[in-house]
């Protein structure tokens, strides 16, 4: 996936003696949660669009030199470290800085997940599993294994959330065999977290309850 089509130039980057009524009409005029502060053409961080109440016209940005924050990538950044970076800050913004720490042009979140969203992880048919397990006790071998097993294929896979932990692991399948997927998973004492298939596991379940039930009232 090449991001780098995406590098925006047309953004304006501050510099440190630069009067801070620039910045406030940037963010008043965008919807952009930072831009990048340079000193002598070197960047050395990035104002936040959250600090914007306590910017005043007349002040100059060399004011807030330690209130910068200080994150950025390089045109080398790999897609997925790129957006891992947003998620992290809190941006939708990303300076991409040279060899040198200049900055040569900004990443816009939208257009790097729009990025994302045609890839076959999105575009290929299949089904939608997460599911759970102790952090010490998966592995994504094993996770390929349980789902090749079934004669189906692994489309793509991340790990979506770990707490207490317990991490989720999002799989894009293939369309075929999806139930028996599933229920391989629960063999290997996953937790199935989400599926966006009919789980032919919980409807034999229900299935079974609702005759127990009934015959229980005879």
């Amino acid at each position: 996936m090449n991001i780098q089509n995406h590098i925006l130039t047309t953004l304006p980057v501050f510099e440190l003696n630069d009067s801070i009524s620039k910045v406030i009409d940037f963010f008043v005029e965008t919807t952009y949660s930072h831009v990048a502060v340079t000193e002598n053409n070197i960047f050395i961080g990035l104002l936040s669009e959250n600090d914007l109440a306590c910017f005043e016209s007349h002040q100059k940005i060399e004011q807030f030199r330690y209130d910068l924050e200080s994150f950025f990538v390089t045109a080398e950044t790999s897609w997925l470290d790129v957006l891992e970076k947003f998620a992290r800050n809190e941006a939708n913004i990303l300076p991409i800085l040279d060899e040198d720490s200049l900055v040569k042009g900004y990443y816009d979140l939208n257009h790097v997940v729009s990025e994302f969203i045609g890839t076959p992880f999105f575009t290929e048919p299949g089904g939608i599993l997460v599911v759970s397990k102790g952090i010490k006790d998966y592995s994504f071998s094993e996770v390929a294994q349980i789902v090749e097993s079934n004669n189906t294929k692994v489309l793509g896979a991340f790990i979506s959330d770990s707490q207490n932990d317990v991490v989720h692991i999002t799989l894009k399948i293939g369309a075929s065999n999806l139930n028996e997927v599933t229920q391989t998973f629960r063999r290997y004492n996953y937790n199935i977290e989400f599926g966006n298939t009919d789980d032919q596991f919980l409807e034999d379940l229900k299935q079974r309850s609702a005759y127990l039930e009934k015959y229980l009232n005879v």
